[in-house]
């Protein structure tokens, strides 16, 4: 069972808000969920629609208690109007259930839909599901055929932008889990909310899952709200969201920036290309992220993946579905007991940018290689060179950067010999020292990470050639013990870059 926080931004709605609240009372009977809260806020309404809350707040107070999850009701007021978007907001720092959906203060969506939105969760391991008014639910009322083609323009462009085929983007009916939906930077205060919720969650790399739904549409005459002018605005939104990559709140793993990081996908390729030789068949990867080297390295006989950030935790289980050879655990490098165990040890532990974050590195790579096999490597990347530590450094969390004689000095000590080290990315050197060290900044630029991607090519047939160290070292790693012994692989190491 789940639970369900039900978000209702009101405005000028006294004729109709009592009887749509009242409709939520049909999650009482809902098998699937053990509590219900209801997030009402008036948003600087103009009309009687306090007065109207007011009666219904106490008039819900009064009912018997029931034999289901009773609804928990809670009642707010902005003291300004902010817009639907600001309404949310407010009413989503007070949700604390596992789901949140948005429910709004009309006529137009009934609340029964949501009983089958709330199974998708459990039955598919959803991050979203959307209640789509377009794909055959059991009733809609024909009407306003203009207003729907501009919905579905409006679907077709986000689609566009975000690669994901929904056939409703503009419904009200989206649900996500609430963790989620409160790490996404919502700043839309108007129907924006709309096309920018849906392109972060694709950006996200959310599960998104659509159910039809039941839809009884408004005329204006009847107080529709929406018109062609926040279909202009909304066409402006998806080129702005597109664009953005401002997905992730400011946090203490540093998400925001490390998903910037993550676009550029040719230099994750050079990455796995580099490293797959060295991979056995039982993979321990540690400091996975989101999964984008994962996705270039399986299938094994057994992937775990794993991260201490449960954001990227909730991403990686995403990729298990369909997966059966792949399992995720979140660990901890620093804490030994935190790591997932197979029998006889993996062949293979892999850990790129993660020991310079920890105060013990010689502790870590213990950590690591009591989880391996008796013959097992670890494949260890790290950034090199002392001498260009910098603000980017400092931002990224970074305790130090390694040599070549200090990364085999540390392997040492945790009971490793170095078998091989490669450099990597030697151009980045360039412009880390640039951005880092002369202008100190403190982020990285998209079009610094589109100029990276977009040179790979020619890093990986002329980089080797540049005469000075590169921005990272690769190093393949095997206990002193097992020194000389096969490859678990059963395959050679690459070529130095």
């Amino acid at each position: 069972m789940t639970s369900l926080s039900v978000l209702v931004p009101a405005y000028n709605e006294q004729h109709l808000v009592a009887a749509s609240l009242e409709r939520l009372l049909v999650l009482e009977t809902s098998p699937h969920l053990s509590r219900v809260q209801v997030v009402v806020v008036d948003d600087c309404s103009r009309d009687r629609t306090a007065e109207v809350l007011a009666g219904f707040e106490r008039r819900m107070a009064a009912r018997p208690a029931g034999t289901g999850p009773r609804v928990e009701w809670r009642f707010l007021r902005h003291e300004r109007n902010g817009g639907k978007g600001k309404a949310i907001q407010t009413a989503l720092a007070q949700a604390d259930c596992a789901i949140t959906v948005i429910h709004d203060a009309d006529l137009e969506y009934h609340p029964r839909d949501l009983l089958r939105i709330v199974e998708v969760f459990e039955e598919e391991g959803a991050d979203a599901v959307f209640g789509s008014r377009f794909a055959g639910g059991p009733v809609r009322r024909a009407l306003l055929y203009r207003h729907e083609l501009g919905n579905r323009l409006l679907t077709f462009l986000t689609n566009l932008a975000t690669n994901v085929n929904l056939t409703d983007m503009e419904t009200c009916y989206k649900a996500v889990r609430t963790d989620l939906l409160k790490s996404i930077p919502i700043v839309s205060n108007d129907f924006r909310l709309e096309p920018e919720l849906t392109i972060k969650l694709a950006k996200r790399e959310a599960r998104i899952f659509e159910v039809p739904i039941s839809y009884s549409g408004r005329t204006y005459q009847e107080g529709k709200k929406i018109d062609w002018r926040d279909g202009v605005r909304a066409l402006a939104a998806i080129a702005r969201f597109w664009w953005s990559d401002r997905i992730y709140h400011d946090d203490e793993y540093g998400s925001q920036i490390l998903a910037r990081m993550a676009h550029a996908p040719r230099y994750n390729a050079w990455m796995a290309e580099l490293i797959r030789p060295w991979c056995g068949r039982t993979v321990l990867e540690i400091g996975s992220g989101t999964g984008n080297l994962t996705r270039q390295l399986i299938p094994r006989d057994q992937y775990v993946a794993s991260d201490i950030n449960p954001l990227y935790l909730a991403t990686l289980r995403g990729l298990t579905a369909d997966r059966p050879y792949l399992d995720v655990a979140l660990t901890d490098i620093t804490r030994g007991d935190s790591f997932p165990a197979v029998p006889g040890g993996f062949e293979t532990a892999i850990c790129l940018n993660v020991v310079e974050h920890v105060d013990d590195d010689v502790g870590a790579l213990r950590n690591i290689r009591a989880a391996l096999a008796p013959t097992g490597r670890a494949v260890v990347l790290v950034p090199q060179g002392p001498e260009v530590f910098g603000t980017l450094d400092e931002v990224l969390g970074h305790k130090r950067r390694y040599s070549k004689a200090s990364l085999e000095a540390l392997a040492a000590a945790a009971g490793f010999r170095v078998v091989e080290q490669l450099e990597l990315n030697r151009l980045g050197r360039v412009a880390w020292w640039l951005n880092g060290r002369v202008l100190q900044r403190r982020y990285f630029g998209r079009f610094q990470i589109w100029m990276l991607n977009a040179l790979v090519p020619l890093l990986r047939r002329f980089d080797r050639f540049l005469p000075w160290d590169a921005l990272s070292l690769v190093a393949l790693l095997e206990p002193v013990e097992a020194a000389g012994r096969a490859s678990p692989a059963g395959a050679p190491p690459p070529a130095a870059s």
